[in-house]
């Protein structure tokens, strides 16, 4: 079971197994809304995650044209995950928020088109210029 919330702890997160996925987003979206360089996530199937608490959210649109969403708590501001509970197949966890911080492995970097000269990331990830499966230019 992977736990973790937001900073004054009104967020709150089980995560059931291992995630689908796990990496650092350097997409300019991901560096706004962190205020950093990148976002560390992991992508977990809907049904293997459970969220209480409310949320603000926020949507702006994606590489791809559709929403992103992310969710953040009125209370501490802190940004938590991203998805719209109910409706999307799966949510993506924002790895600061972890309980645990040793839960995150990430394998990935995606938007590395994006990734400022200053961020330096560990070795042996795969990396992807945009999406993986995105067709290149």
């Amino acid at each position: 079971m992977i736990t973790g919330g937001c900073l004054c702890g009104a967020i709150r997160y089980e995560a059931d197994g291992v995630p689908a996925m796990a990496g650092f987003c350097c997409c300019r979206d991901c560096q706004k809304a962190s205020g950093s360089g990148f976002i560390p996530f992991m992508g977990f199937a809907a049904h293997k995650i459970r969220i209480t608490g409310k949320t603000v959210q926020f949507a702006s649109k994606s590489w791809r044209g559709s929403d992103a969403v992310r969710n953040s708590c009125p209370v501490c501001g802190g940004l938590v995950f991203g998805g719209i509970v109910g409706t999307d197949d799966s949510h993506t966890i924002y790895a600061g928020s972890l309980d645990d911080p040793s839960h995150f492995r990430p394998a990935m970097v995606i938007f590395d088109r994006d990734r400022p000269a200053w961020v330096a990331l560990p070795g042996g990830l795969k990396v992807f210029e945009t999406m993986p499966g995105a067709p290149t230019a």
